[in-house]
């Protein structure tokens, strides 16, 4: 018996026992249903986009959406290390409501597939197929309501912080390659995103079966990749304090040599921890971030 307690693998979110047992180090996370913001206004309802995997999205609407200008929309994709976390989960919640009403837009928050029930490229696939989900209504004929009659399919963002904000990155890049249909993709927000270069890469080796190594361009962006993504400016955000600074930057300074036609910025949030903002919204520098991110939504 002691050898089914015996550790092959320890990283940095879950240790993987030799008779396969994988024991996450966070508990799952407390699933809140939709609801009316008291605080915002902000309605939400969930939709289910595949049966097969299971992959569903809550969508939010501010509180008084005009029925003759449409809105700008986001694609959100939570972080969690690819194995944590969910749309559903209430700092995510929080955020949506925040950056929905600050920004007056329609907002998207795709719930995808987690390491270990369904390793990675899960999370790639899952987040791809809400994508084109909600491109669906581009001609204002698809399944949902609220996107039909609101959403602005030529002002579309795509967002996500840490391993969502990797997942964004691949979006982007799939959308550069083989387009979605009836979607002008703007801008891409990462906030403080997954990327190949720290001690986390065999984490992510490990998560995926499949990988391509070290070079594998879902962790480490090709230079061509970056080059045709799809989308016309992005918007970085590193903290200091944070281990994934070096590869926020690095995504940035490669960006910018990429030959990419687009527009990259930076910023830089001082003093702060990963993903900071989310344990406290309030917090003079997460209000700073969300209105960072409305104004590159808003702004022409």
């Amino acid at each position: 018996m002691e050898s089914d307690s015996e550790v092959s693998h320890e990283f940095r979110f879950f240790r993987v026992y030799k008779d396969g047992r994988v024991h996450l180090f966070m508990p799952p996370a407390e699933k809140f249903p939709p609801s009316d913001d008291p605080t915002t206004g902000v309605r939400s309802k969930d939709v289910h986009i595949s049966p097969d995997t299971g992959v569903s999205a809550r969508i939010f609407l501010p509180k008084t959406p005009s029925p003759t200008q449409k809105l700008p929309l986001l694609f959100y994709v939570h972080g969690g290390g690819f194995c944590m976390l969910s749309a559903f989960a209430r700092p995510y919640i929080d955020l949506l409501n925040s950056i929905v009403s600050e920004a007056n837009i329609i907002a998207v928050s795709v719930e995808y597939g987690l390491f270990p029930d369904r390793p990675i490229p899960a999370c790639y696939e899952d987040s791809w197929a809400a994508l084109q989900w909600v491109a669906s209504h581009a001609s204002g004929d698809g399944p949902e309501p609220w996107l039909n009659d609101y959403a602005d399919f030529n002002r579309v963002f795509i967002a996500g912080d840490s391993a969502g904000g990797n997942i964004s990155h691949t979006l982007a890049v799939r959308v550069g390659s083989i387009g979605l249909t009836g979607v002008r993709v703007v801008g891409v927000v990462l906030v403080h995103p997954y990327f190949g270069g720290t001690d986390d890469d065999k984490m992510w080796l490990y998560m995926c079966p499949t990988n391509g190594g070290l070079e594998d361009p879902r962790m480490k962006p090709a230079a061509e990749d970056l080059a045709r993504l799809g989308c016309e400016k992005v918007l970085v955000f590193v903290a200091e304090k944070d281990h994934l600074r070096e590869v926020g930057w690095n995504y940035y300074e490669e960006l910018k040599k990429s030959g990419w036609k687009g527009t990259v910025e930076i910023v830089e949030n001082h003093g702060e921890e990963h993903c900071f903002h989310l344990h406290d919204l309030s917090y003079e520098k997460s209000v700073d971030l969300i209105k960072q991110i409305a104004s590159f939504i808003n702004r022409e």
